[in-house]
């Protein structure tokens, strides 16, 4: 299993980040390994050691098929269902790589850090490119976006990434993060709404 994560695909999340409306030319991917996965509502630990760790709630989609060189036009065809994850992130550590022009993999790559949430097929919604899904911590809504306003929808994706790698039935993809993103502390407790329907709930320690 892969797990792609998608970057700055947010205009308001990449102006909160450097101060400025930047749009990428392309989508901008990283990879996770499968020991970042963190599901079946299991408690997060945070690595205090790394700094300040922030969540980042995306839609995540899940590829159904094997493909290659997907045209965007058939995209649709290679994910059945989609859940809310989050993509923890380890922001001072992230900061530091940035400065010096590294990979992210250490701050967006480590055990945990790719939280994943109860899966909904897609035909159970008219458009997964209409999406308004939240973010709760403690009870109050921290994070809120709309699949809407992705630089780079659901299906440009898939067939941008098809042409390096080639998807396989139960890879993820972490589709980007809107603003309001912010750190996680011990003792957090995170439910996470596509629409009105709680798929996403664990703790921090």
């Amino acid at each position: 299993m892969k797990i792609f994560a998608t970057g700055m695909n947010y205009i308001q999340h990449n102006k909160e980040l450097d101060g400025t409306l930047y749009k990428p030319e392309s989508p901008v991917i990283f990879i996770k390994p499968d020991s970042a996965l963190l599901k079946d509502g299991k408690p997060f630990f945070i690595p205090d050691w790394m700094g300040q760790i922030d969540y980042e709630t995306e839609l995540v989609v899940r590829i159904c098929r094997l493909g290659k060189g997907i045209p965007e036009r058939f995209a649709h065809r290679y994910y059945d269902a989609v859940t809310l994850g989050i993509d923890f992130t380890a922001r001072d550590l992230q900061k530091r790589l940035r400065d010096a022009r590294l990979s992210w993999d250490l701050c967006k790559g480590f055990d945990g850090s790719a939280a994943i949430g109860e899966w909904i097929g897609v035909d159970k919604f008219r458009d997964i490119q209409a999406l308004h899904f939240h973010l709760d911590i403690n009870g109050n809504t921290v994070q809120e976006g709309c699949t809407s306003d992705m630089l780079f929808r659901v299906d440009e994706i898939i067939a941008y990434i098809s042409r390096f790698f080639t998807l396989k039935t139960g890879d993820l993809l972490y589709t980007g993060t809107p603003a309001g993103i912010g750190p996680v502390h011990i003792d957090d407790h995170l439910t996470g709404y596509i629409e009105d329907r709680k798929v996403l709930e664990f703790n921090c320690k």
